[in-house]
């Protein structure tokens, strides 16, 4: 994973990680607290084998020798019943010889002849006693019993305490700072961890990066996102100097650099899935043309749920639907919007078989009629995937304009809008990403365009609204 995009994913889910690592926190520190506290005494033993009878440096040197290896095994007899048994008696302890084994730890240092015992116990001045008494039964078990002559007489081998017991006066466990650290950093790890996984199952398209790793198909602009799209949709006429029309206006530029083959420039705007903003950008593309100077029809070809009438502040009672089926011209049909060159089709009444309209000859002789007396027409469908309206168009088309939302639609749902119209044969001529971030890395806007920011107004109240005719 390259650094940027570690970078991204981490801003992206940054609350995740947050909430992971006080979530740990609070749990380390939950236990650090209700855990029992618990105090070390220690000690060191020193064993020594003796020489009978030399003192020379061979002797002494193999006395060592001995000496070391006699402690390797020593370091398990501390914690054996032998030993423990005695000190369970003494004090009078009510647990096993296992039990007490538990709480003892004995190792050596290496080539040393030293045995360091240590005793963990949550009373401090129990801790101190009983590593001294297992101290004490061990140099009983190892002088008198395990080294003792058969013969009898004094052992060769010599266990000294080094130190005596000292009570400790700081818990060794819990350890409160070193505990929080810890969860902390493990919260950390965690959290980010859970978050390149999140960001790894998560096929939702969020960039251009992501557009890119679908198809070769260029990305024409990114719109912003904005919350009163469905209240104020035509964005380049109720705020012509705001981010959100420029990057309309940008798409315009994009699209001028398009080349386009056997047809006029006569474009579908669609995508995969509904909700995704192709009619808001087929309406807002369509005036951004127009502003040109380009004559330009606008036509409604989503014959199951209509919106451009409804987004362009126009009639839509007789539309594209009536000049299908013969019931009225074309003139008749077609309604200019505003004062520039720009003129809408409505869909007109809502038909029991889209596709079959959108797929008939009519509709192929319309195409045809209207490209020769526009310089663009911007033709909105349905999506693709949830019915077959916008690809039977496609065919009769100069190519289609695929919408995607960013957040919303998926890399699979992407795919498979576009092997639609692959399969068909028709041209994909470029992606919009939709309901694009504004802000922050990765984002794809236009931020406070030239120092001008205008907000949207909350209704559709343009000074540019059509006249019906």
């Amino acid at each position: 994973m390259e650094l940027k995009t570690f970078i991204t994913v981490v801003r992206a889910r940054w609350r995740l990680i947050v909430v992971v690592t006080l979530s740990t926190v609070l749990l380390g520190s939950i236990a650090s607290l209700t855990t029992t506290r618990s105090y070390s005494s220690s000690t060191q033993l020193f064993v020594s084998v003796s020489s009978i009878g030399s003192s020379d440096a061979g002797d002494l040197v193999q006395g060592s020798s001995a000496a070391q290896a006699k402690v390797r095994s020593y370091v398990s007899v501390v914690t054996s019943g032998r030993v423990l048994e005695p000190v369970i008696a003494d004090l009078g302890l009510d647990t096993t010889p296992a039990g007490l084994a538990a709480e003892i730890s004995a190792s050596s240092p290496v080539n040393t002849s030293l045995i360091d015992i240590s005793v963990t116990d949550p009373d401090p001045a129990q801790a101190a006693r009983l590593t001294g008494a297992v101290a004490a039964s061990f140099e009983k078990v190892v002088e008198e019993q395990l080294e003792r002559p058969v013969g009898g007489g004094s052992g060769l081998v010599t266990v000294e305490s080094l130190d005596s017991p000292a009570v400790p006066t700081r818990p060794t466990n819990p350890k409160p700072v070193l505990w929080i650290s810890l969860a902390f950093a493990v919260g950390v790890l965690s959290g980010t961890a859970l978050a390149l996984l999140r960001d790894t199952l998560d096929t939702r398209i969020r960039s251009k990066a992501d557009v890119e790793e679908v198809t070769d198909a260029p990305v024409l602009g990114g719109i912003g996102f904005h919350p009163r799209a469905t209240t104020a949709p035509l964005v380049v006429d109720h705020a012509p100097r705001s981010p959100l029309a420029e990057s309309y206006r940008a798409l315009r530029t994009s699209l001028q650099f398009v080349t386009f083959e056997g047809h006029g420039r006569t474009l579908v705007v669609t995508s995969a899935m509904p909700g995704e903003g192709k009619s808001t950008t087929a309406a807002n593309l369509a005036v951004c043309l127009a502003e040109t100077g380009a004559s330009v029809l606008l036509v409604d070809a989503d014959l199951r749920r209509p919106r451009i009438a409804e987004i362009m502040g126009l009639e839509g009672a007789v539309g594209l639907t009536d000049l299908l089926v013969g019931r009225a011209e074309l003139v008749d049909a077609v309604q200019p919007w505003g004062d520039l060159a720009l003129h809408v089709l409505p869909s007109g009444t809502v038909p029991p078989n889209p596709s079959e309209l959108l797929g008939s000859l009519a509709m192929a002789s319309l195409v045809s009629t209207v490209e020769v007396d526009y310089d663009f027409v911007v033709i909105d469908t349905p999506p693709l995937l949830p019915v077959t309206d916008a690809a039977v168009l496609s065919r009769c088309v100069s190519g289609v304009i695929v919408a995607t939302a960013a957040q919303r639609s998926s890399r699979h749902q992407l795919k498979q809008a576009l092997a639609a119209i692959s399969e068909i044969g028709s041209r994909t001529v470029g992606i919009v990403l939709t309901m694009a971030p504004m802000k922050g890395l990765g984002a794809y806007g236009y931020g406070e365009y030239g120092g001008y920011h205008v907000s949207i107004p909350e209704s559709p109240a343009s000074a540019s609204t059509a006249t019906a005719g």
